[in-house]
């Protein structure tokens, strides 16, 4: 009996035991460890993020050049996925078996708990399919985006584009973003991406054993709105971008068009351009290597990344440096015999012409090297030849102020500093203290080792058009409803030239217009102040270039343009800038008593040949590296290179270049 009632306690004690310890067990699941919370919570509750609208880019007169058009991405949280019709869903995505155990693999990889994106960019119409059928696939969702299109297909280096963050991005961004986000890449798009991207926003979703959203969770307390990106007003017109575009087409070059007053930029060309909406959508990748194919390089955004020499619109800023150190003043006369003697350098005028005797305004007008050599030996020779070093580094200090040599602090990224050589650069050439004004004489007409971008050149005239100060450079005038412009943008930057000084150098670039070079590109009913300039080029024909301001009084529109290969500035330049200005200031383009036209300008080839381009330019790799045929033309050029070892460099490019035109004329037939 004692026995019986000694088991019944023990057997009691087990179960109370047990007991114990499964309340303690579900003690510690349901209060102390998290974990099965969250394993519960994801039996019912998915969180799905909602991706904000990017913030659309305006021109400035409220043109839309950048919006928005949906599309939707299918995601997958690996862990979630129950056995399935591999086949069928194949079928769904239109996608083979070998390419989705790819993406399985990559999605596991990533995490087999957090979602990741399987298929992406389908269209609306593509997802109504697809949505039908979705919920027979547990584990996979659909996330709806946003993709940028461009409804008039213009300034694509200006706006740059989107794409996929890499991991690069994602660790920089301190896990801000995460795989399959999209990020600013170039242009607009970069420079202001925590502005456009906007905020995300979460959806707590309720589902049930099938995967089916049941609602929110909390009736939504805890879900969080997404917020759209804000909207930037650039300073662009689209009207004369639009017209730059043409004008520039088959052309290589630049345009860069600024207002004075304000130093928003108007027009910005870079040619050949391409049209942006190829780098959006799922033929990205092709589109990208094809225009990386291109020999002409469309992805190089000449406006702020070529150099060039600025050539004779370098002299109003050599006129302007000398008067204000007091070496010359307006009256100062040179008489040109067609030449200037430099030592033992002789260098011409344009063509050889005698000019005569001329003073500054004329010298301007008629682009007379005699005369702004003599400015420059002059400046450089003053504190005597020993003193040229110091003389130069003043000069040099002078012609930073204007913004050449040094970024100018472009709202964009990849500005270029152009090239305004240093003291060290002769030092290394000719030995401290064995160089003269005489050595570096093609410095005074923009000349040697100058280099300037088309925007430094553009910011140059609108220094002039103010009687000495600028503006610095920028895009966007407005974010959101309000003009917010960093206050570095509203400051005036002076160069240290009186006012006084300007206006004998503007008498002669309205000259320059009104009968001089630049006749052919006057403007009826408007005084248009201008220079032309032949930069000149060792790998083929000059460049042309033209810059100018207008009307002079109170001047409205500052501007540079370049045409490679294209030889004087008054022949192409200078007819493309004239019609930038009037449409800008008229609205419309009226008959030129010159009979130049647009027609004409538009439809002009002004493209090198490729093979003579190819051959230039170094035979840049990344120029011809895109599809299968520019492989194997670059395989064959190691190949003739490899069989070249030993031979001159002349002799090299000179066989290459004979490999090339025939390559050319093959694919021509």
């Amino acid at each position: 009996m004692n026995s019986f009632f000694e088991r019944r306690y023990i057997i009691a004690g087990i179960f109370i035991a047990i007991i114990i310890i499964l309340l303690a067990r579900l003690f510690y699941i349901q209060i102390v460890d998290p974990r099965y919370a969250i394993y519960a919570n994801n039996n019912v509750r998915r969180q799905k993020i909602v991706y904000p609208e990017r913030g659309p880019i305006l021109d400035r007169n409220g043109k839309v050049l950048v919006q928005n058009v949906p599309f939707y991405d299918i995601t997958v949280i690996p862990r979630q996925v129950k056995p399935f019709d591999t086949v069928e869903f194949c079928k769904l995505l239109k996608i083979d078996r070998a390419e989705f155990n790819k993406r399985w693999t990559k999605a596991m990889k990533y995490s087999p708990n957090l979602s990741s994106i399987f298929e992406k960019q389908l269209s609306a119409q593509n997802y109504a399919t697809v949505q039908e059928r979705l919920s027979e696939f547990p584990g996979f969702d659909s996330s709806p985006r946003y993709l940028r299109t461009y409804p008039d297909s213009v300034a694509a280096q200006f706006l740059g584009y989107i794409g996929e963050v890499t991991d690069r991005d994602i660790k920089r961004s301190k896990a801000y973003y995460r795989p399959g986000d999209y990020i600013g890449v170039t242009g607009v798009e970069r420079s202001y991406e925590p502005v456009l991207r906007g905020q995300r926003g979460v959806q707590n979703l309720m589902v049930d054993s099938r995967g089916k959203p049941k609602g929110h969770y909390a009736n939504g307390l805890f879900d969080t709105s997404a917020v759209a990106g804000q909207r930037l007003t650039s300073s662009l017109d689209i009207n004369i971008q639009k017209l730059g575009e043409k004008l520039m087409e088959n052309k290589l070059g630049s345009i860069v068009a600024i207002e004075p007053s304000t130093g928003e930029i108007l027009c910005y060309v870079s040619s050949p351009t391409y049209d942006p909406n190829l780098m959006v959508g799922r033929e990205r990748g092709n589109n990208t290597a094809k225009i990386y194919a291109n020999v002409y390089d469309p992805f190089f955004i000449r406006p702020i990344q070529a150099k060039y020499p600025p050539g004779s619109s370098f002299k109003p800023l050599s006129a302007l440096i000398a008067l204000q150190e007091g070496v010359i003043d307006p009256s100062t006369t040179y008489y040109c015999p067609g030449y200037y003697y430099a030592g033992n350098q002789r260098i011409p005028c344009n063509k050889g012409e005698s000019h005569g005797l001329v003073n500054l305004s004329s010298a301007v007008a008629k682009s007379c090297n005699g005369f702004f050599c003599m400015v420059f030996q002059r400046l450089l020779d003053h504190n005597g030849a020993r003193q040229t070093e110091a003389s130069f580094i003043n000069w040099r200090a002078n012609v930073n102020k204007f913004g050449l040599g040094s970024k100018l602090g472009l709202d964009m990224p990849g500005e270029g500093r152009g090239n305004l050589p240093t003291p060290l650069h002769y030092d290394n050439i000719y030995k401290q203290g064995r160089w003269r004004s005489s050595t570096i004489i093609s410095l005074a007409i923009g000349q040697g080792e100058l280099e300037a971008t088309p925007l430094q050149m553009a910011n140059l005239e609108c220094t002039i058009a103010n009687h000495g100060y600028f503006y610095k450079p920028h895009l966007i005038k407005a974010i959101g409803t309000q003009n917010v412009i960093k206050k570095e943008y509203t400051e005036k930057n002076y160069v240290g030239i009186d006012s006084q000084y300007f206006e004998p150098v503007i008498k002669g670039m309205q000259q320059v217009v009104d009968d001089g070079t630049a006749v052919r590109s006057k403007i009826p009913g408007i005084v248009m102040c201008g220079k032309t300039g032949t930069a000149q080029n060792p790998h083929g024909e000059d460049h042309s270039v033209f810059v100018a301001f207008a009307p002079r009084d109170h001047p409205k529109i500052a501007i540079a343009v370049v045409v490679e290969n294209s030889g004087e500035g008054a022949h192409w330049a200078a007819p493309i800038a004239s019609f930038i200005v009037e449409k800008y200031l008229k609205g419309s383009i009226s008959n030129r008593e010159s009979g130049i036209s647009v027609d004409y300008f538009e439809k002009a080839n002004r493209l090198p040949d490729t093979a003579l381009y190819l051959h230039h330019n170094g035979f840049k790799k990344k120029t011809i590296k895109a599809d299968s045929r520019k492989n194997a033309i670059q395989d064959s050029i190691n190949k003739q290179l490899k069989g070249l070892k030993g031979a001159s460099n002349r002799n090299k490019k000179d066989s290459l270049y004979r490999f090339l035109a025939a390559a050319k004329k093959r694919d021509d037939k």
